[in-house]
């Protein structure tokens, strides 16, 4: 089969490792791929190194006459069976590109809402007529998706984005850096932060906290050293214990370093990429109890689900935590078996090969 993938890996190494892989073990498979997306990214010499082809693009437009042109001559030249697109401007002109050729055209779905039937932009996306399939990322999206389509002919499915537990077979990192050390019990939340990332509840559980002294919080991500987080950081008890790292490239050594991982969005997550890492390295979550959350974290088995903006029910699983070491390590015990299982990237592999042709099959 042939496939031509459109996507930007522009992320770091670590961000993009779990839909890049995919594309390399498709090549087990008898894939011949080739890959649109920027030349120099940290993924590009890996992919080299496995014979896929490199088309160097930019997905700067949702309509680009010289990407939809770039499209139609890579699937010429390369005799393209079908075009997976996984970001909205590459799928918007590829579902153009696609017009008037025999490809068939699947797209990504990675988050719940965004898609409406109402919604004119939706048409060049996932309920655009040309597409055939919609791969998503959880069973939340896949259910949005589903309650938008017209069409009962295009397929939609869930495909989780599978991880293995030796990516992030590293050693976690000194954090005495951040002014904590592994004797303490360290709090991880990871976030380039927006509202509901759920970052002030996590604050204001601090307040309840703050009386235990060696439970330290590290922040990592961006947009963290602004208001409302400063005035609640300064104010909850605990400020010489919360820990503000910035943007960081090894933010999965971190967590591994990490006695938990809080995950506190109040809404729009498919499959957060931070609990796979997060427990990839044994790191047990308290998750709220958004969708997507809820299809990885196990209520008492690999970590908690909290009820959705409530600082109360977080403070009060990572005390239980605290209080008791046989249940944290009971908890980490069980995060590998959970990606080794269910979140595995070989099973990942077999689904989005078993879809394609499922797919090819469709159209003889």
């Amino acid at each position: 089969m042939n496939l031509l993938v459109l996507t930007a890996t522009d992320g770091s190494f670590n961000s993009v490792r779990p839909e890049a892989e995919i594309y390399i073990s498709l090549l087990k498979f008898g894939y011949d791929v080739t890959i649109m997306t920027e030349e120099n990214s940290a993924y590009a010499s890996r992919f080299r190194e496995h014979g896929i082809k490199i088309i160097d693009t930019r997905y700067k437009k949702k309509i680009s006459p010289n990407t939809i042109k770039k499209i139609r001559d890579a699937i010429k030249k390369y005799n393209i069976d079908i075009v997976y697109a996984t970001n909205s401007k590459s799928i918007s002109n590829a579902a153009i590109a696609c017009i008037g050729t025999k490809v068939k055209l699947v797209t990504y779905r990675g988050t719940t809402g965004g898609l409406y039937r109402h919604d004119p932009s939706s048409y060049l996306n996932a309920l655009n007529p040309r597409v055939d399939g919609v791969i998503c990322v959880s069973e939340a999206v896949s259910k949005h998706v589903k309650n938008q389509i017209f069409c009962q002919s295009k397929k939609v499915e869930t495909i989780y984005k599978g991880h293995e537990v030796s990516w992030y077979n590293t050693k976690p990192i000194n954090l005495e850096e951040f002014g904590t050390n592994k004797n303490n019990f360290n709090i991880a939340f990871v976030a380039n932060v927006r509202p509901h990332k759920g970052l002030i509840y996590l604050l204001k559980a601090a307040y309840e906290l703050a009386k235990f002294e060696n439970i330290h919080i590290i922040l990592i991500g961006e947009n963290i050293s602004q208001e409302p987080y400063i005035s609640e950081i300064k104010n909850c008890g605990m400020q010489d214990r919360i820990h503000l790292s910035g943007f960081r490239n090894d933010a999965p050594q971190i967590i591994a370093s990490c006695s938990v991982l809080v995950q506190a969005s109040t809404r729009k997550e498919g499959l957060p990429r931070v609990i796979l890492e997060a427990l990839a390295a044994n790191v047990p979550v308290i998750a709220s109890a958004i969708e997507g959350n809820s299809e990885i974290i196990e209520d008492g088995f690999n970590g908690f689900i909290v009820p959705i903006k409530d600082a109360d029910a977080i403070a009060k699983k990572i005390i239980e935590l605290y209080n008791s070491p046989q249940k944290l390590q009971e908890f980490s015990k069980n995060c590998a078996y959970t990606i080794e299982n269910k979140m595995s990237h070989k099973t990942t592999v077999e689904k989005f090969d078993k879809f394609f042709n499922s797919i090819l099959n469709d159209a003889k």
